[in-house]
């Protein structure tokens, strides 16, 4: 729906960028009631959608700087014109850095739990009140947590299984954060 980006003299077209942007940001996004000779509500809603993806993807993708040129931003302009495409690049160029952090603020005001400290303990369970054999080895895992403000202690006691099932996942939570940087 970028297309009716078109429909604005490109004169304006820097001012509704940025304040698309500061939108995205969490900043006063742009009104219709300053638009609504140009556009409908229904187109409004539609345009300020695709412009706000626009941007989120073009910087949650990670590309430098140098990258961030015709490829993906540009053809997904190509029924605008040229004008407005580059119009796009360089509000995208300039506010970069800044959709970037509010990305990641966003991303991480997603839980309000933070973990201070932990301790492990691995333990050998010999036998149990049902088994008289059994040589299980249990992690008991301690860790606190901060959660709106206040220190809270959660204790876990895993076995092998569910020791690797959390290894697998903090890896993959990991490559998602080395990602986002």
């Amino acid at each position: 729906m970028v297309h009716l980006l078109g429909k604005l003299p490109s004169e304006e077209c820097q001012k509704l960028l940025h304040w698309v942007v500061d939108g995205v940001c969490g900043r006063e996004p742009p009104r219709i009631a300053d638009y609504g000779n140009t556009w409908t509500l229904v187109e409004w809603m539609e345009l300020l959608d695709s412009l706000s993806s626009l941007f989120r993807l073009a910087v949650g993708k990670k590309t430098p700087d140098k990258e961030v040129r015709p490829s993906s931003v540009l053809a997904s302009l190509a029924d605008v014109g040229s004008g407005y495409g580059e119009a796009v690049l360089t509000v995208l160029r300039a506010r970069r850095e800044e959709i970037r952090q509010a990305l990641v603020e966003r991303t991480n005001n997603v839980s309000s739990s933070t973990l201070q400290d932990f301790d492990w303990q691995i333990k050998l369970a010999l036998s149990s009140d049902k088994i008289s054999f059994l040589h299980t080895p249990l992690l008991n895992l301690c860790l606190d947590v901060k959660e709106n403000g206040a220190l809270k202690p959660l204790s876990v006691e895993m076995n092998r299984e569910e020791l690797q099932t959390l290894i697998s996942s903090l890896e993959a939570a990991n490559k998602v954060v080395l990602q986002l940087k």
